[in-house]
């Protein structure tokens, strides 16, 4: 009979035990979390590329400068602004909030794009 009484205080501790670690933050934080979302412009021929680059919120958005000339990537809103980026070098961005986020080349403002975030 004591031995009985033993097994089923063992259950009810493991099922305890899993109910109480199902809910725990150390084993949650352990599950894979999807890499953060990117982008990519590429800055080439005096232009960037695509000109209208949709994304979600999160997502991080890296301009390469391709062309042989220096260009800047600077918001029209004053949000975000690069240094001045010499051939292959980046810079990137990443955008928290859903809004519209129109940027130009200080050196070359006929050179326009825009992130759309949602």
């Amino acid at each position: 009979m004591r031995r009985c009484v033993c097994v089923a205080c063992l259950w009810a501790v493991a099922i305890a035990m899993v109910l109480l670690l199902a809910g725990s933050p150390s084993v949650t934080a352990n599950a894979k979390q999807p890499a953060p979302a990117t982008a990519e412009v590429k800055v080439d021929n005096f232009s960037f590329g695509p000109v209208t680059l949709t994304v979600a919120a999160g997502t991080t958005v890296t301009w390469t400068n391709q062309d042989d000339i220096p260009h800047t990537v600077v918001s029209t809103e004053k949000v975000f602004k690069s240094k001045v980026l010499d051939t292959d070098e980046k810079f990137s961005y990443t955008f928290a909030k859903a809004g519209t986020y129109p940027y130009f080349c200080s050196i070359h403002p006929k050179m326009t794009g825009t992130v759309v975030v949602q």
